[in-house]
């Protein structure tokens, strides 16, 4: 009778263990959930998916676990406080060039897909939010799997372009950008293994579609910064030069035509005349007015 009456007290302390033990998850509007039973009489096992601003109560000992919901970024560049460093990349002349830019993306929230990053790649880097907040870890894991592929297809398309190009023609810096958004499109997705990172906006129906990748003009080290800063102005001061002579040639072309309408003395005096340099005082024909020029001094 004991015995019995234990195992009642067993099992009601149990019960309640079991009420007042309960889990929960709520996400907010931009976070996707995942739920796991993990009680203390379970193996750890999926259970369910938890989409963007809802609560889900579970058993004890359930864990759960919520990532970016919709569009985010990853930013790189030579700023401090950006998700990744600026890209180097090497050009076909051999010149190394810093690239930075920004990546706009949207997590497959699709469950199914969500699962699969969780158990692949999120555990690894514990990428998931904490407090409503991506964390190191999720900064750790787009290093890996975005930057890295991204810094693959740039390598691979700047060795077909001369630096010069590169920096300073906006056509090719616009088919250079095209064919590193296709090449990139491919890596990253080889990387993670599968369609884990989606166009923006994506919210989990259709085609997953691919990250937006938008690049600045790589960058040459200061020092070729300069020389094409100098043969620039080199090539302004000659082109400045050249319509100085341009001038220069019209202007004689000028003189010989009024110097065989006037001949030399009478272009001489024609000049000294427009240049100021002679008075002309208007005598009229017949007035006996006499005009001496002053003597020499």
């Amino acid at each position: 009778m004991r015995k019995r009456t234990g195992v009642v007290a067993i099992v009601a302390a149990v019960g309640l263990l079991s009420l007042t033990a309960c889990t929960s998850i709520s996400t907010q509007p931009d976070e996707a959930g995942l739920t796991y039973n993990a009680g203390p009489i379970s193996d750890t096992a999926f259970d369910t998916c938890v989409g963007p601003g809802n609560r889900d109560w579970d058993g004890p000992g359930d864990q759960h676990y919520t990532y970016p919901f919709g569009q985010r970024t990853f930013a790189f560049g030579g700023d401090e406080g950006l998700d990744g460093a600026a890209i180097s990349v090497v050009t076909s002349d051999n010149v190394t060039m810093s690239v930075s830019g920004v990546t706009t993306f949207a997590l497959n929230t699709d469950c199914k897909t969500l699962q699969q990053f969780h158990e692949r790649i999120g555990i690894k880097f514990q990428a998931w939010m904490e407090d409503g907040q991506t964390t190191d870890g999720w900064r750790d894991m787009l290093n890996i799997y975005l930057k890295q592929p991204l810094e693959k297809a740039m390598d691979a398309v700047s060795k077909k372009y001369g630096y010069k190009a590169l920096y300073s023609d906006p056509a090719v810096k616009e088919k250079w950008e095209d064919e590193i958004v296709t090449l990139a499109s491919t890596f990253i997705k080889d990387q993670s293994g599968s369609d884990y990172f989606c166009q923006p906006g994506y919210a989990g129906a259709g085609p997953c579609g691919n990250a937006v990748l938008t690049l600045q003009s790589p960058v040459p080290p200061e020092n070729i910064r300069a020389a094409l800063t100098a043969e620039q102005e080199a090539v302004a001061q000659n082109n400045a030069q050249k319509q100085k002579n341009e001038t220069v040639r019209t202007e004689l072309e000028s003189i010989r035509e009024l110097v065989k309408v006037l001949g030399p003395e009478a272009y001489v005096l024609y000049k000294a005349i427009q240049d100021g340099k002679v008075s002309v005082v208007p005598v009229p024909a017949g007035s006996g007015i006499n005009v001496n020029p002053p003597a020499p001094k």
